[in-house]
């Protein structure tokens, strides 16, 4: 059965959010940012066997400003914080971020004052990916409920409001680098 065959009278219909959905969760260009073991797995999965190329993901950008995924996949020290709260500035609109690993997650086995616990004090998390390290599966995964997440984005004027928001309230709900918990 084809898809001529599901459509009435040769007709496709659809909405301008799903046409643009769906180009921008093909086109996913990932800035890689790994910091530890981690980074081993996220490798792994563009070789031969994962290939991330199947989602037009074969391009790792090693440039911010053409990127629109950042994978945080390690631990982050507090000294590099500040650098990737940076190239996350820098990245193009509309931007994605995945926290691989319980190190970037939530600091892991490392709670100490060396290590920010959780990538999200630092940068907005869309999708949490769990094990020390995930399996290139897992992280293949993730980028598969993320493109789910991408293609139900809306569009519009109130996009870039709502993601402003959804970002402050993370901010207020978790303490920042640099403040006490005194006086909230």
């Amino acid at each position: 059965m084809g898809l001529e065959e599901k459509l009435p009278s040769g007709f496709l219909l659809t909405t301008v959010e799903q046409v643009a959905g769906w180009a921008r969760k093909s086109s996913v260009w990932p800035a890689t940012f790994g910091l530890a073991c981690c980074a081993m797995e996220m490798m792994a999965a563009g070789d031969p066997r994962h290939d991330f190329s199947r989602w037009g993901m074969e391009r790792a950008s090693g440039t911010p400003r053409q990127a629109d995924l950042m994978i945080v996949a390690g631990r982050v020290s507090q000294k590099m914080a500040p650098v990737l709260r940076q190239i996350y500035d820098q990245m193009t609109e509309p931007k994605w971020v995945i926290a691989m690993g319980v190190c970037a997650s939530s600091g892991g086995m490392f709670n100490n004052y060396a290590i920010v616990q959780g990538v999200d004090h630092i940068v907005p998390v869309d999708i949490y990916l769990p094990g020390c390290p995930p399996r290139p599966e897992m992280l293949l995964d993730a980028i598969m409920k993320l493109h789910d997440k991408i293609q139900n984005t809306k569009l519009g004027p109130q996009r870039k409001a709502q993601i402003v928001e959804l970002e402050e309230a993370k901010r207020r709900q978790l303490p920042l680098l640099g403040q006490s918990g005194a006086g909230r």
